[in-house]
């Protein structure tokens, strides 16, 4: 027998109607702000997950091949190049193409194996984060995955700003644009991300055909202008011999050289972005026909397929963008205030090509660019949702997709404004976001291959587990301002988690509640008299327990006799999950006391959701009976927040209270 309470969380808002062609009649003569609130919360009203390129899809959405589905990496990976190669430059000088070899080797022989196994281990696109929180359990598990939140935020917030900064690099820099945008870049920017703010507001459809365009177009255009360059390098071989005579004067012998680049390697980290991207799109890739939610083997053979040809797509485009823009593009040109400063590939398409492709360039370029960020911003709506809500750690508005983009685009906005709309400034946030999540994915990928006793894998990974752990700790020396802002994210999300979690804490937030045979026996019973639950916190549970227990409620609530009690016990199991389903096991003990055991994250919860169960069962409203807690109420307000305890018969009547607003219908709470 299953009987569902009211769903927790539900506000009043989940049964309005929807407004469509005007609304019904209630709703027309709503005020404008009503009719703003109904919009911002449309989503929530009529419970239909919106869609995005990182999001887990609707059952009859349309799945893809794995080689289109690329091209939704695509738009946030290879986005990079179009900046990637001037700081690379910027931070090696000369040695920009041995350290992006280093860069190389890193993602073909480290990331991507550590996320061909994150993708077998995360089949439903939840990433290593979900690997952890598997691993770690209680609090400490939660605690880490906000954490991890806070970092992935960094990330992807980063991505927004940073990608519309350089967008914004390539508008100005462009000899048709008029000389005066120079001086607005951070305005410029804002539009940018305005305008990706607008498309989330209207609603964000199918991204993938849109995808492949924009990917095959940027990487088609950059194809023709570094093999422009290649062929100009190889035309003009004193290039490579003064190339050649500079590095050996400066840093003497090769292996010198590679230990300068493994060292400023973590400031090129940023050209592995594509990998967190590359597994949470992974419910877009269709499958086999025999595949199940449970096996999914074709899916994740096809994602481990995509990450291989993302990262061999990029590495070739990497260390070949960097030879030419090493070799061909003034240094000076590259720092600050110089023309191919954020835009080095299109620098070359102006000079080698002429203003018309240059320009054809840039309007690919500010459009993938541009893309990147709406494809972060959907990694964000389908993120935070994820964890948050089901942690009980957010508002019930940040299920809602309009509200969660207004303040994410806040976040943006002022993110842009704190960097002035500068790409080489947020390089260090953006590569520690990335590095974080990547350290956090090799580690995941360890402990699991420890778990399943692979010696050789456990090893291995480890190894790259401590390369990424020490590139993460360099990048955090040499540019703070990443793990600061990471910092801020972290604590906003803590901030709000707790508050959201004391403010939603008297909810029922139970799903269901299952009553085995032997249960839905003893309530249907003493339904005949009047259901009499007794809630008993279980020591010895001999005979004698009950016996007291018994002769104790009769004697505080003055009850004429012994009368037809049923005992609950709840037990806790992980107090730090928010909501869940209820399963009731009715037993017999000592051939004379019928006990209801029940196991939750939350005793009050539990016991409130099972009292209006058996109301709904039988018929008849129940009687619950408690004794006082000893003990301070502060104290044990904190032990119900945190383990599910505390003072139980208080909050127990709170949950009821919200959760039944008619009191002739509400159970009643007896404590003595």
């Amino acid at each position: 027998m299953s009987t569902g309470p009211a769903e927790p969380g539900a506000s009043p808002a989940s049964s309005a109607p929807t407004l469509v062609d005007g609304g019904s009649a209630e709703r027309q003569g709503a005020t404008l702000g009503q009719r703003v609130g109904d919009w911002m919360l449309a989503d929530l009203e009529d419970r239909v997950p919106h869609q995005a390129p990182h999001g887990r899809p609707r059952p009859e959405h349309t799945r893809h091949p794995w080689y289109r589905v690329v091209c939704l990496t695509g738009v946030d990976y290879f986005s990079t190049i179009a900046y990637q190669p001037g700081i690379a430059v910027l931070a090696a000088g000369l040695l920009s193409p041995l350290a992006t070899l280093v860069l190389v080797a890193l993602t073909l022989f480290g990331a991507l194996p550590v996320y061909r196994r994150v993708a077998q281990e995360s089949p439903h696109g939840e990433g290593s984060i979900a690997m952890l929180e598997r691993l770690l359990s209680f609090w400490k598990g939660k605690a880490f995955v906000l954490v991890l939140l806070g970092f992935a935020a960094t990330d992807f917030l980063i991505t927004i700003t940073l990608s519309a900064a350089d967008a914004t690099a390539h508008v100005v820099e462009n000899p048709h644009v008029p000389a005066s945008w120079d001086e607005h870049p951070v305005l410029i920017t804002l539009v940018f991300i305005a305008a990706l703010g607008v498309v989330f507001l209207r609603g964000f459809s199918e991204a993938i055909g849109v995808a492949v365009v924009l990917v095959l177009a940027f990487l088609g255009i950059n194809a023709v202008v570094i093999t422009v360059g290649l062929v100009d390098v190889a035309t003009h071989p004193d290039l490579v011999l003064e190339w050649g005579n500079l590095l050996t004067a400066r840093h003497g012998d090769i292996w010198t050289m590679l230990g300068i680049s493994a060292l400023v390697f973590p400031q090129l980290a940023l050209g592995m972005s594509g990998f967190e991207t590359g597994v949470a799109v992974m419910p877009q890739i269709r499958g086999d026909e025999a595949d199940t939610e449970q096996r999914p083997d074709g899916r994740i053979r096809g994602a481990r397929k995509l990450l291989t040809t993302a990262a061999l797509i990029m590495s070739g485009y990497l260390l070949t963008s960097n030879v030419v823009v090493t070799l061909l593009v003034p240094h000076a040109e590259l720092e600050p205030g110089g023309e191919a400063n954020g835009r080095a590939i299109a620098y070359l398409a102006h000079h080698y090509l002429g203003d018309g492709p240059g320009t054809v360039y840039d309007m690919a370029t500010i459009a993938i660019l541009w893309f990147a960020g709406a494809s972060a911003m959907a990694g964000l709506l389908n993120l935070i949702p994820r964890y948050l809500p089901r942690y009980g750690m957010a508002p019930d508005w940040a299920r809602a997709v309009r509200p969660l983009v207004l303040v994410l685009l806040a976040i943006a906005a002022i993110v842009t404004w704190l960097f002035d709309a500068d790409v080489d400034a947020q390089g260090g946030a953006y590569a520690t976001g990335v590095l974080v999540l990547m350290t956090s994915g090799a580690v995941a990928v360890t402990l699991a291959a420890r778990h399943a006793r692979q010696s050789w894998r456990t090893l291995g990974f480890g190894l790259v587990a401590a390369v990424f752990a020490y590139t993460t700790a360099s990048n955090v020396v040499e540019r703070p301002d990443g793990v600061k802002i990471a910092g801020v994210f972290i604590g906003l999300i803590i901030a709000v988690s707790a508050y959201s979690r004391v403010r939603r804490a008297f909810e029922l937030r139970v799903t269901e509640v299952e009553l085995d045979a032997k249960a839905e026996k003893f309530l249907r019973d003493t339904a005949r008299r009047a259901i009499r639950l007794v809630a008993n916190e279980p020591g010895t549970r001999d005979a004698v327990e009950y016996e007291d227990k018994t002769r104790q409620v009769v004697r505080d609530n003055d009850l004429r006799d012994e009368g037809d009690v049923v005992f609950v016990e709840v037990t806790v199991i992980d107090p730090s999950d928010f909501a869940g389903s209820l399963r009731v096991r009715g037993e017999v003990l000592h051939g004379q006391w019928r006990v209801l055991r029940v196991e939750a994250s939350s005793v009050p919860n539990a016991l409130a959701a099972l009292t209006l169960a058996a109301r709904d069962l039988t018929g008849k409203v129940p009687h619950i009976y408690f004794e006082w807690t000893e003990g301070n109420p502060v104290g044990q307000f904190l032990r119900f927040v945190f383990f599910g305890a505390g003072e139980v018969a208080p909050v127990t009547r709170e949950v009821l209270r919200r959760a039944e607003p008619d009191r002739a219908r509400r159970p009643h709470v007896h404590v003595g």
